[in-house]
């Protein structure tokens, strides 16, 4: 495949939108993502496919936002969960209880036979023990018990995690900028993704999720050391490598829908 067209979409795959589609029926569950760290590499999909669930493949865009059909990307996130609800049940918990944690996950882009565009997660790695149970045993993700934290002083953020029973680690630290007035073609890739593709019980299942358009800061990467991404089974080295993007932004609240 060797489109050009500047959305990355290819014949009858929608364009990447930075406005999610509505959620059919009511949300399963709720969240406020806050200080959000977003830090990217452009790799190969032969890097990537291999390690997606059955019947999703690697999205790719080249970073001048055309798609070369062999450009993928690999995401380290890192933010703050805040405000569990489950409607119509209300929060999960008083504030500062088992709803409210840091995460960092490893995420790569993906597309299925239905033209869904979303992610797949390779790992996330929270700083609370029943959450993270709860949500590996509800959705079949790859959560991971850690000991992660967030430092947020003037106009760096950074976190800081470690993987209980592992020598596996990830700190990165980030200086924000300007706020970003339009996204790129490739920022909006890379953030407006409104669905994760999850392999659960034989099948893999698209669960889509809605937010408002993420407010969004390009950044600079200040430190960085990383096992997560390596353990994930990606390219060994690719985060000593310089990041093709980092980016930040201070949340949305989140709105996931039923797999299906």
């Amino acid at each position: 495949m060797t489109a050009s067209r500047r959305d990355g979409a290819e014949p009858g795959l929608p364009s990447v939108s930075p406005v999610a589609p509505p959620l059919r029926g009511r949300p399963w569950i709720s969240q406020d993502w806050l200080d959000v760290v977003f830090v990217h590499w452009r790799v190969d999909v032969s890097a990537v496919a291999p390690l997606l669930p059955a019947g999703a493949y690697p999205d790719t865009m080249a970073p001048d936002g055309t798609d070369d059909g062999a450009t993928t990307w690999v995401g380290l996130i890192g933010f703050r969960f805040t405000d569990t609800r489950f409607p119509p049940l209300g929060r999960l918990g008083r504030a500062g209880s088992v709803g409210d944690f840091v995460e960092v996950n490893v995420r790569v882009y993906t597309r299925d036979d239905h033209g869904r565009r979303g992610v797949a997660f390779l790992s996330l790695d929270a700083g609370k023990l029943l959450p993270t149970v709860g949500a590996r045993v509800a959705t079949g993700l790859p959560y991971w018990w850690a000991h992660a934290a967030v430092r947020k002083v003037d106009d760096r953020v950074g976190y800081a995690m470690r993987r209980h029973g592992t020598h596996l680690r990830s700190t990165f630290d980030v200086r924000v900028g300007p706020a970003v007035d339009e996204p790129t073609p490739l920022e909006t890739f890379l953030t407006a993704r409104w669905g994760m593709h999850v392999r659960r019980a034989g099948a893999t299942r698209y669960w889509p999720n809605e937010h408002g358009s993420w407010p969004l800061h390009r950044a600079s990467l200040v430190t960085l050391r990383d096992d997560l991404v390596a353990a994930a089974g990606l390219p060994f080295g690719l985060t000593e490598l310089e990041p093709d993007s980092v980016l930040y932004s201070p949340g949305v609240t989140t709105r996931f829908g039923r797999g299906r």
